[in-house]
């Protein structure tokens, strides 16, 4: 990936990137870190060329397969509640998609570990992975309810597509003192919780954060 393709021009140039910065702070993102990453993230190399030119509107954008690339809003939000308790080794996110806030992430904790039950955006994340010179991520072509019990337990999860429910598996993959952020709910209406694990008990500390609107969870692999 060439210098040029990464700075962007016109719509994906540094000062629409500067523009979608100062949205987010007024939303009222005030981390710093989570700032300063997401305004040095090229967002959109993470979508089709015929897309890019909206790469920097704070707005949920498809990425195909009817799934879709998060809101910067919603990206920011959730990583900084991710990282509210301090800084994060290890972190594991269900639902890679284009890969953009497996990114984010990657930049602001030691290891990313991601699952995407979708084959082809697997692909196509991954080797943006590699372009970007990412060396932190470890990648799963696997049904994210189940989580990753290989790499557990994690610091974080951050779970980028909605279940009805709290998957069992995702709590029981959380290590001491571990946070989860998750949307939760059906099509008509979900919300963002956070579950934080109360020491190395299986009592969990819950809290409704806002509404949001996720693609759902679904089981199987697509390939």
């Amino acid at each position: 990936m060439n210098s040029i393709e990464l700075a962007g021009v016109g719509m994906t140039s540094q000062r629409t990137r500067e523009r979608l910065i100062q949205r987010l702070i007024d939303q009222g993102i005030s981390s710093q870190a989570v700032l300063d990453v997401i305004r040095m993230t090229p967002r959109h190399i993470f979508l089709d060329q015929a897309l890019s030119h909206r790469a920097y509107e704070d707005t949920a954008l498809p990425i195909g397969y009817s799934q879709t690339l998060s809101q910067p809003y919603i990206v920011a939000r959730m990583t900084e509640i991710l990282l509210s308790g301090g800084p994060l080794k290890k972190v594991l996110e269900i639902g890679t998609g284009s890969g953009y806030q497996t990114t984010i992430l990657s930049q602001l904790v030691t290891e990313v570990c991601t699952v995407e039950r979708i084959e082809p955006l697997l692909k196509k994340a991954t080797d943006r992975f590699r372009r970007l010179g990412l060396k932190n991520i470890s990648a799963e072509l696997s049904d994210g309810s189940f989580g990753w019990d290989k790499h557990a337990p994690y610091d974080g999860i951050i779970t980028t597509a909605a279940p009805q429910t709290v998957p069992e598996e995702l709590l029981r993959q959380m290590a001491p003192n571990g946070i989860l952020v998750i949307p939760v709910g059906n099509g008509q209406s979900q919300d963002l919780r956070v579950l934080k694990r109360v020491g190395d008990s299986s009592e969990f500390d819950e809290e409704i954060v806002e509404k949001v609107k996720f693609v759902p969870l679904l089981g199987g692999l697509s390939r």
